[in-house]
């Protein structure tokens, strides 16, 4: 029997790529593809693959959430990261999510059938230079639990809205999206400023970027989103400024 797979990555030369090379591998089937963690979702429950080849960097909601998400709803269903991330943030997010592989784009090619092949029968697969961190980690006895996560502060519903927020999504789309009231999404919007260590939409941003949440391509930064000083409970105008630099609360 073939090992059902999905492949989710919002570049599609991206999933051309994977789809070529597992294509020689006779075991192996691809049965799906998605572009950002909503549509994952929504593949999964319709295709039910085995394997989930996912990368971080998606819009709407990104993949580390959407693992999250997976392992709750399916707990068999196995995920493999694949990611141009290297950090340990991101790595350790990704494993605390449920990800049995965590693969860097730069090794796929070579390293992607044999991480599904240990995936398949319920090992993990990490890149080498991930692997090192990971089993120093481990050496050291250090729990995972005890690294400061920011986002821990968050339930996933807050998540998903501080995504769709950056990525410059008004509260009725965002609504839209997440199957909820604006009026919701505002009251999520709130909570995520008395939460986080922020003071602006700008800061936001800049938040949610050195945290994982989404990607610099996806923010829309300069594309209208408010300036450092704009609080992010004001109405949006147009302006080409960045996330704020300075110390402290971010923005």
């Amino acid at each position: 029997m073939k090992t059902r797979i999905l492949v989710a990555d919002d570049h599609p030369i991206v999933r051309d790529g994977v789809r070529l090379v597992l294509s020689s591998q006779p075991d192996l089937q691809v049965v799906g593809e998605a572009a950002n963690g909503h549509e994952v979702l929504q593949q999964v429950r319709r295709l039910q693959p085995d394997i989930v080849i996912m990368d971080i960097s998606m819009p709407q909601l990104n993949g580390i959430e959407a693992t999250r998400q997976l392992k709750e709803i399916q707990p068999q269903l196995k995920t493999i990261i694949l990611s141009m991330y290297s950090t340990p943030h991101h790595i350790l997010r990704a494993l605390q999510a449920g990800a049995k592989a965590y693969l860097l784009k730069e090794r796929a090619s070579a390293e992607i059938v044999q991480a599904l092949q240990a995936v398949r029968v319920d090992q993990r697969y990490l890149s080498p230079p991930i692997r090192a961190y990971i089993e120093e980690i481990e050496r050291r006895r250090t729990r995972w639990d005890r690294i400061d996560d920011p986002l821990s502060r968050l339930s996933s519903r807050e998540r998903e809205v501080l995504q769709l927020v950056v990525e410059g999504k008004s509260s009725v789309e965002a609504a839209e999206i997440l199957s909820i009231s604006a009026k919701t999404v505002e009251t999520y919007r709130s909570r995520l400023m008395h939460k986080l260590p922020v003071t602006s939409l700008a800061g936001l941003v800049k938040f949610a970027v050195l945290n994982g949440v989404t990607g610099l391509d996806q923010t829309r930064l300069y594309f209208g989103l408010p300036g450092s000083d704009e609080p992010l409970t004001t109405s949006r105008k147009t302006t080409r400024s960045g996330p704020s630099t300075s110390s402290g609360r971010v923005g």
